[in-house]
């Protein structure tokens, strides 16, 4: 009997030692599957957050397509004005160069009412002069 009493502190020992083994390696493994799930959890947000900006690039897409279109549609229009645009710019150049003609008519003219103004006025004092 007295071995028994020895051997049971002994296995006691061991049995201790594996369920603190046992402790430990569950502790680590539930801090492992932890730190895996936020790592699963943080790819799962980037995947949403991918999945999102992916659809407003396509949206911009999309909006830069139909602009392409708009302005395409916009260059063959004023391409058929191009010719009146040319017609307007020349009647400019015409009423530019016609204000100058008639602002040398018009010093012309003055000039002209001058000199009849003073023939006139000429006229009307010799008579009474003599």
């Amino acid at each position: 009997m007295d071995n028994k009493k020895k051997d049971e502190p002994q296995d006691r020992k061991p049995d201790e030692l594996a369920e603190s083994l046992d402790d430990l390696f569950s502790s680590i493994s539930t801090m492992i599957k932890s730190e895996l799930q936020g790592t699963n959890n943080h790819l799962e947000l980037l995947e949403k957050m991918n999945v999102r900006v992916a659809e407003e690039y396509k949206g911009f897409g999309d909006l830069a397509s139909g602009l392409r279109v708009f302005v395409e549609q916009l260059k063959c229009k004023s391409g058929s004005f191009n010719e009146y645009v040319e017609q307007i710019d020349n009647i400019e150049k015409q009423v530019t160069e016609f204000e100058a003609v008639i602002s040398m008519l018009e010093r012309y003219v003055a000039l002209l009412e001058s000199r009849v103004q003073s023939e006139y006025q000429t006229k009307i004092h010799l008579p009474n002069q003599q």
